[in-house]
């Protein structure tokens, strides 16, 4: 690991902190890492920061011109972006300042603000690579206008190929995917499936579209031929008519993002999906752990007595769930004795994913996995970097 500077005390962590002295408890702890490979499966950029640059390359004239307008107007609002900001409360009222978006100061240097903002991350807490979903995009799935979707989806896409993973190997990207207009989906995997940098894709869970519809069957076929893993990150929307009775952010957070996934996971198991994909390498992001033997009894039990209502599987639910891959963030640690029967039942050691969420409110370091007295050395190493290594084919090669 890169000699790092010694970190000053801050009387106070704003949203203008540096992201090396908020990081400054897991400098330490990474120490440890100097000889581990860590791969970071789930981190964030806020991507309104970067807005003008992402809605310049969309590729509908008449959409950018109408994104481009909003700039014009009053608080610079992202155009066309379904996001609203007014309820975001992940920072408890300006109590957590990193989750409000890192406003410190970047170097003029020719290196973009992202990345120097990325590398500072990774190097804080002894990353060797880390995987970049957007933020406010994770709610591009509810979007009322499809075509909206398509065309801000394919322009982060363009954003992140053109402008961010050329410029830094330890920064790795998802196609995203605007899955609710089918055949665009196929068309954007196609376009960026090659595209250096990329080693996956991304669908945001957060949406209503059945995953099991016939029409994405192409989708699926292509995407098993590229050996690219497929990801659903989860996500949160209070205005889901499931939800709108839940009166609490912290109620409607603490289920949304299982909710989601645990709605696509089951239809994709009960339809057949993995006998129909045999190869098919799907990641389930930002769920926590807790739902998955939950999902994986309810279903075996279900199997069981009603197996002509699932005739495409040939073993239980519970087989197919353990061959996928899950991110541990937000890992469920209150407690271990559950966690690790959890860890048991999902075959941690060769499916569980390390991942951080940073700079989200609830983030989890490395040390999220190192500090769990029963796993073995051999099983952190597998979690924290190895794992990701063997399923997106990366050279296991240490960077920080």
């Amino acid at each position: 690991m890169k000699k790092s500077k010694p970190v000053r005390t801050l009387p106070e962590i704003t949203p203008r902190s540096d992201t090396r002295e908020v990081l400054a408890h897991a400098t330490e702890e990474a120490r440890s890492l100097s000889d581990v490979f860590v791969v970071d499966l789930d981190a964030h950029v806020t991507e309104t920061a970067f807005w003008n640059e992402i809605v310049d390359r969309m590729d509908d004239e008449v959409l950018r011109h109408m994104a481009q307008s909003f700039r014009e107007k009053a608080g610079n609002p992202p155009g066309l972006l379904n996001h609203r900001p007014g309820m975001v409360f992940q920072d408890v009222a300006g109590r957590i300042p990193h989750q409000t978006g890192l406003q410190e100061a970047t170097e003029e240097n020719g290196v973009h603000r992202m990345i120097q903002l990325v590398r500072r991350a990774m190097d804080s807490m002894g990353i060797d690579i880390q995987i970049i979903f957007p933020t406010p995009m994770l709610l591009l799935g509810m979007h009322p206008q499809p075509e909206i979707e398509v065309a801000l989806g394919n322009a982060f896409n363009r954003w992140m190929t053109e402008q961010i993973l050329p410029a830094e190997p330890r920064i790795k990207g998802l196609v995203y995917l605007p899955f609710n207009d089918p055949t665009a989906a196929y068309a954007t995997a196609k376009a960026f499936a090659d595209k250096p940098g990329i080693i996956g894709f991304s669908i945001t869970a957060t949406r209503n579209r059945p995953v099991h519809h016939n029409d994405y069957m192409k989708l699926y076929s292509f995407i098993e031929e590229t050996g690219k893993p497929l990801t659903f990150h989860s996500g949160f929307h209070w205005d889901d008519p499931s939800l709108l009775q839940l009166n609490r952010f912290i109620s409607m957070h603490a289920i949304t993002f299982v909710h989601y996934n645990l709605i696509h996971l089951t239809n994709w198991v009960i339809n057949g999906l993995p006998e129909r994909f045999p190869k098919l390498k799907l990641v389930w992001v930002e769920s926590g752990l807790a739902w998955v033997p939950f999902i994986m009894q309810r279903l075996d039990f279900e199997f069981h007595m009603r197996p002509s209502e699932a005739p495409l599987l040939k073993r239980p639910p519970s087989d197919y769930i353990r061959e996928m891959y899950f991110t541990s963030q937000p890992l469920e640690r209150e407690n271990l004795k559950l966690t690790e029967a959890t860890f048991e039942a999902i075959n941690a050691e060769s499916q569980l994913l390390y991942s951080s969420d940073w700079p989200h409110w609830d983030f989890d370091t490395p040390a999220s996995i190192t500090g769990l007295p029963f796993l073995s050395a051999r099983a952190k190493r597998q979690i924290l970097g190895l794992n990701a290594a063997r399923l997106f084919n990366l050279p296991v090669r240490r960077m920080k």
